[in-house]
């Protein structure tokens, strides 16, 4: 079993950047690991995927997002970043790492088994 935590939130102004950390302990070269990915939900909204990587480091990116955030993870340290640059106000919301077998339906959370606790962004304009 994996446990996640996040970090790095925060309230920022249109355009600025923060970078989210998500720590993962316990089981991490369990098979669910495999694929690490982000995930935010606004209040009102579904829970949407932002971006996902896999442990090659092979990493995808919805659109909205593309160019802007750029996932990465250190396996030796077992931790999953989330940098996010040009930040705007529709980026707000609560940030959550996730875990999983496969990035190939990063989108989607019903593919992933484990959760963090979440973490909060604020863009104000």
């Amino acid at each position: 079993q994996v446990i996640l935590a996040e970090s790095g939130g925060g309230s920022v102004q249109a355009g600025g950047s923060l970078r989210l950390s998500c720590a993962a302990s316990g089981d991490t070269d369990d098979t669910d690991n495999y694929c690490m990915a982000w995930f935010r939900q606004a209040p009102g909204k579904e829970r949407e995927g932002v971006a996902g990587v896999n442990r090659d480091g092979y990493a995808s990116y919805t659109d909205s997002v593309r160019g802007r955030f750029t996932i990465s993870r250190d396996n030796a340290r077992n931790i999953l970043y989330l940098q996010m640059n040009s930040l705007k106000p529709d980026d707000t919301a609560m940030y959550y790492c996730a875990s999983g077998r496969s990035c190939r339906y990063f989108q989607i959370p019903t593919y992933f088994t484990t959760w963090g606790q979440g973490t909060q962004v604020t863009v104000s304009s």
